[in-house]
């Protein structure tokens, strides 16, 4: 109760210093030069193609990471459609506080009048990192340590059926080396399927419907994503398991400045899936405010909202709330089993296309705050 009228305060008076800022502020005023300054920054960092921005990230995590990113917003060379949608390249090298050495890269490609999807993602890590067991009742609450060296890469391709709606096939690979791990401590006296690492390799099917007005800052519209993938040992995998997700949500437009933007997300594992892979809650995605892979099962649940709104010129503001819960069979999902959280956070805007810089401030079985690139939902 006292998070809810703390963060009710909080909207009341961020969208009162809006209005007071869009009325009253002169253009020569001291916050006009704070943000006049702000954009020649990101001016001064970002090149005719690629922005470079100093990678600073904070999670439970991960705590504080360092390193640099590069992103590169552009539209398909060949295409002149004024509809056709940005894609993108992200790059991006960090260590964190944590001793976790991260690579990751990831293309997003729009192309043929937004008919066909490519996106395809690889990252190599080294990572140190947490098991709390398995079920919505962690069996410790420290957590106990572990480091796995991975490598992983996806490949998804969709097009057009109709407008708005995609299909395709989608390809996962991933190996874990779990080198160090406590002697005698839950992940070896459980063997806990993957406790010595895993390797998978699988296929699957993906069903989108996309009527977003924007991929980056949409106001109005769907964004719905189904999808199945199968792990076996005739594509090299050495657990054989299936898994089911269904990711839907919606944006409404409150009104010319205001969105409201909702998730329900669904994951369903059967099969013998390793512990890394089985549905989890947490992290900067799914459930702010609590740990990554805190709660993990067979099956998950997470339903989020936001609300954002602006607060001046390229500076805006969002509220956000979330509820989850895993269980290991689809019957004994209920409502005294789900977990709550809550938060609020600040985006600055980098570039036309609505790519934001986010901090987010959560609560949930701690607090916690994110700090990275692009909307959660």
């Amino acid at each position: 109760m006292k998070t809810a009228l703390f963060l009710f305060f909080l909207f009341s008076l961020t969208n009162s210093l809006a209005q007071e800022a869009n009325d009253s502020v002169p253009k020569s005023g001291g916050i006009d030069r704070f943000f006049d300054f702000g954009d020649q920054v990101i001016d001064l960092i970002s090149g005719e193609k690629w922005a470079f921005i100093p990678a600073v990230t904070y999670s439970p995590e991960t705590r504080l990471g360092l390193g640099v990113k590069a992103i590169r917003v552009f539209k398909y060379k060949g295409e002149s459609s004024p509809n056709l949608r940005p894609s993108s390249l992200p790059i991006t090298i960090l260590y964190t506080v944590n001793n976790q050495t991260i690579f990751s890269t990831e293309l997003d490609l729009w192309a043929n009048e937004n008919k066909e999807y490519l996106s395809a993602r690889l990252e190599l890590s080294n990572f140190p990192f947490k098991f709390y067991g398995i079920g919505n009742d962690p069996i410790t609450n420290e957590g106990e340590s572990y480091t796995t060296r991975f490598a992983y890469f996806h490949l998804n391709y969709l097009r057009q059926l109709t407008p708005g709606l995609l299909i395709g096939p989608r390809y996962e690979f991933r190996v874990d080396d779990i080198y160090r791990r406590i002697p005698g401590g839950i992940l070896e006296n459980s063997q806990v399927a993957g406790y010595d690492g895993q390797r998978l390799s699988g296929l699957g099917l993906n069903l989108t419907q996309d009527t977003r007005d924007n991929i980056f800052q949409p106001t109005k519209g769907w964004n719905n994503r189904f999808s199945w993938m199968g792990f076996s040992s005739f594509l090299g995998s050495n657990f054989s398991f299936h898994q089911y997700n269904a990711d839907l949500r919606k944006y409404i437009k409150i009104t010319d400045t205001h969105v409201l933007a909702f998730q329900s997300w669904w994951s369903f594992t059967t099969g013998n899936p390793p512990f890394q892979h089985i549905s989890l809650i947490g992290g900067s995605d799914r459930m702010r405010g609590y740990f990554e892979g805190r709660y993990r099962d067979n099956h998950a649940m997470v339903h989020q909202a936001e609300y954002r709104l602006p607060v001046y010129r390229n500076l805006g503001m969002v509220l956000f709330g979330h509820a989850g819960q895993v269980a290991p069979k689809v019957g004994d999902f209920g409502l005294k089993r789900f977990r709550y959280g809550a938060g609020f956070g600040f985006r600055y805007k980098l570039n036309d296309e609505g790519l934001n810089i986010r901090l987010d401030i959560a609560f949930g079985d701690q607090s916690a705050f994110y700090f990275g690139l692009n909307e959660v939902i």
